[in-house]
């Protein structure tokens, strides 16, 4: 199985177009050591050739730009994505959607019913695309059934119901369902090598460990640092945990748990702007090295 990772940023990329934060000043003057990200996506392949993105970022051009192998020029009009899965209906995986209107037939879309149904009410992108060529839409249940994909011959998908958030437009805002937002199991039946991916986590239920624990590599939540991290640099009042993040520093947070775990190598995605560990010689960092963690960015590729 081969990843990519398209988009390593939370929503708004780093450095985000309107902030003045100690990261985002630093990135545009250069006096912190750091990489700017584009918001979070990755693609999955099973033969290096055919791919799966996972979710849609608003920063698909840059990111296909960036990864030659996503427009292999084969015809006239082209692509190397073969279906789309997307995690959660939160505007920083679902708005390159639009962007990816004009495919020269209906994508292969796999989604829960909580995300499909804020995808054609609250944030209609589904029902923009029956103007285009539509979509062909696969339901992903909630209950950890396994499914695979067509083009990804080889690997078994199993979607993990989490505890995060959903959209500001869902009607389950602060009154989450089962499927407003998943993990998502990969495993290579070939390989027998597994991928954990969470760009979204809100608790650490005890299913969800198991499925980390278990797995060769994890790709979790790295929003924030500490759960008031935004009030810091005065941007807003609002916590991690009311936007569905946990926190990395905190007892019980994101580095405890990654900590705890001996089998997978552990990486941090979707880092939001204000995140010091972005800085990569500052002191949160420097603990997220000794504690083995591993920060994602933009272009990192693995194999497993």
């Amino acid at each position: 199985m081969y990843v990519h990772v398209l988009g390593s940023g939370a929503g708004g990329g780093f450095p985000q177009w309107n902030c003045n934060c100690v990261n985002c000043k630093g990135v545009r003057e250069g006096t912190i050591k750091t990489t700017p990200r584009t918001q979070s996506s990755i693609a999955i392949s099973a033969n290096g050739t055919d791919w799966i993105l996972f979710n849609a970022s608003p920063d698909i051009k840059k990111q296909m730009d960036d990864f030659p192998a996503l427009q292999p020029a084969r015809q006239v009009r082209d692509t190397a994505i073969t279906a789309i899965v997307i995690t959660d209906a939160q505007i920083d995986h679902v708005t390159g959607m639009l962007t990816l209107r004009e495919h020269n037939k209906p994508w292969d879309v796999y989604t829960t019913q909580a995300v499909y149904e804020d995808l054609t009410t609250g944030f209609p992108i589904f029902n923009i695309y029956d103007h285009f060529r539509g979509i062909n839409h696969h339901e992903i249940a909630t209950d950890e059934s396994t499914f695979t994909i067509p083009t990804a011959e080889g690997l078994v998908f199993t979607p993990v119901p989490l505890k995060s958030e959903a959209p500001p437009y869902s009607p389950h805002r602060h009154n989450t369902v089962p499927g407003d937002n998943i993990g998502m199991l990969i495993e290579d039946t070939r390989s027998g090598k597994s991928l954990f991916y969470a760009p979204g986590l809100g608790e650490a239920e005890p299913h969800v460990l198991e499925y980390m624990r278990n797995s060769d590599c994890v790709l979790v939540d790295g929003t924030v640092w500490t759960d008031d991290e935004m009030s810091h640099e005065g941007i807003s009042d609002k916590r991690a945990q009311e936007m569905g993040h946990l926190d990395q520093s905190s007892d019980g947070g994101i580095m405890d748990i990654l900590k705890s775990m001996e089998k997978p190598r552990k990486f941090l995605i979707h880092i939001n702007n204000t995140n010091p560990i972005l800085n990569e010689d500052s002191p949160q960092r420097k603990i997220l090295d000794a504690a083995g963690i591993e920060v994602s960015y933009d272009g990192m590729e693995l194999e497993l």
